[in-house]
């Protein structure tokens, strides 16, 4: 068998945690028939969080619920990309016709991914505070216990900084609830979010490693703290802040380039020298139940025997965004007909005219049975995004000279091994300087989830987004699920427009 690789730290094998009481899973609701369920195969509550194994479940099942469907799948895609003018559904014209619906901005409150992601956002957070509240009432290794709540406080700011991204004000929950009266929690406001992120962020930085053994390979790092933090600064404008994190990742002098870009996706280089965090996914032939993730499955090629369903797939305007002589154009987007470069024949006749690249599994490693490339992880933060975060600060700041370093090691990378023409950029106006970092993300990070919510952050909603529907003053944010509204009492209102 083909790509079976070595389990890490017993989290890729693990489903969901057995020993933590199911009905803690929706925070933000208080649905009777929902808290009366009897979580059946499951430790009660008060038999769990005895000992350091119980601690190290729970923290294992906590990073497998990253891999869930809301996480990766459909309403990640449909909230997180499908917006943007690089991706559009896919797929035949007929199926999961819901995605147009978030490519035009028509989308109402009442669509199943809306609630999709703001459930697996809020699951995230649950188990997180799950061990943020039991594990430090546990006699155990004490290194260890530091860890596994920094290690929380990261996975807890992680989904705060999706939800406040995607939302807006969401509810702040901070522990699990006590009892059915602290269920309904209203809306606080972003910036109240964005300190909690924060705090969550410094204090789990101040206690995690800068690298782990390789029994405990894609766990969560320092530099994986200071990363999303110099993210969450970059989204406040705090172009200092961002400055001083992005050079504290630098100078731990541990992550590197992958030197080929088309292969940094392939599942053979996972936590590989760039990797800052990745969603760790695996294909376990002894364990079925936690090979679920369809993250390469959902954007997977059409029309192949055991293929993918060929959503979120590129856009000509996206095609059209590359330089002449940029490699990354032919390493990001398959295109139909052609021959990838692991010996795949992608159909000349099919649905779709293109598929996401960087999702994609090489058709000798799916298994029968196995949902299509469920060994593929998600890279979430890679050293090319924290080297374009600092030439965005850097300039920001008046530091061109720094700005443009950083920006020339990603597009020495692109342009090496390839005979690219990409040239040099030599601007040091600010304003022309920042155009040239804002497209360098574009093109680097390109169906990676990262660029629709860069364009509204950069104020050019309108400019970019405009001509597809999207309008200033409602389309800065997606809607509330109107089922958490209606199940929140109303403690939960609508965002404007919506």
């Amino acid at each position: 068998m083909k790509n079976i690789r070595k389990n890490t730290f017993g989290l890729k094998k693990l489903g969901y945690i057995t020993g933590v009481v199911a009905t803690l899973l929706l925070p933000t609701s208080c649905e009777q028939s929902f808290l009366d369920t009897d979580p059946q195969g499951k430790l009660p509550g008060q038999v769990f969080w005895q000992n350091e194994a119980d601690a190290t479940k729970a923290v294992n099942a906590m990073y497998a619920n990253l891999r869930s469907w809301g996480n990766t799948a459909f309403p990640a895609i449909a909230l997180e990309s499908t917006g943007s003018d690089d991706a559009e559904k896919g797929s035949s014209a007929s199926d999961a016709t819901f995605f147009n619906t978030y490519d035009d901005f028509t989308v109402g409150s009442t669509e199943g991914q809306m609630f999709g992601f703001w459930e697996a956002q809020y699951q995230n957070i649950n188990y997180a505070n799950q061990v943020l509240d039991n594990i430090p009432t546990i006699t155990m290794d004490s290194g260890l216990k530091e860890r596994y709540l920094a290690e929380a406080k990261f996975v807890r700011a992680y989904s705060y900084f999706r939800l406040v991204r995607a939302f807006g004000d969401v509810p702040l929950r901070l522990h699990v609830p006590a009892n059915a009266t602290e269920y309904n929690l209203p809306r606080s406001p972003k910036a109240e979010i964005y300190t909690a992120i924060e705090k969550d962020l410094t204090e789990a930085a101040s206690v995690l490693p800068t690298s782990y053994n390789q029994t405990n390979l894609g766990r969560i790092t320092k530099g994986a703290a200071w990363s999303l933090h110099a993210k969450v600064s970059m989204y406040q404008q705090k172009w200092q802040q961002v400055y001083d994190l992005t050079n504290q990742v630098i100078g731990l002098g541990i992550y590197a380039l992958f030197p080929n870009y088309e292969q940094l996706f392939r599942v053979k280089n996972e936590n590989s020298s760039e990797s800052i965090f990745e969603i760790q996914n695996e294909l376990v032939l002894e364990n079925k139940d936690a090979s679920n993730s369809q993250y390469s499955e959902v954007q997977g090629v059409r029309g192949i025997n055991g293929g993918g369903w060929g959503f979120n797939v590129p856009t000509q305007s996206l095609v059209d965004s590359y330089e002449p002589g940029d490699p990354r154009k032919d390493a990001t987007i398959i295109f139909r007909g052609e021959t990838t470069p692991d010996g795949d024949k992608i159909p000349a006749i099919g649905d779709n005219p293109m598929y996401n690249q960087k999702s994609y599994v090489p058709f000798k490693d799916y298994i029968s049975g196995f949902a299509s490339g469920c060994q593929q992880n998600v890279r979430v933060i890679r050293y090319a995004d924290v080297l374009l975060m600092h030439a965005e600060a850097a300039n920001e700041l008046g530091k061109a000279t720094e700005a443009l370093a950083s920006l020339e090691k990603v597009r020495a990378r692109a342009r090496a091994g390839n005979n690219s023409i990409l040239p040099k950029v030599t601007v040091t106006d600010k304003v022309a300087l920042q155009k040239a970092i804002w497209h360098e993300r574009h093109i680097e990070l390109a169906m990676e989830n990262d660029r629709y919510f860069d364009v509204i952050r950069q104020g050019r909603g309108v400019e970019i987004f405009g001509k597809k529907g999207w309008t200033a003053g409602r389309n800065e944010v997606w809607p509330i699920p109107q089922n958490e509204i209606d199940l929140s009492g109303g403690s939960l209102t609508q965002n404007p427009g919506h």
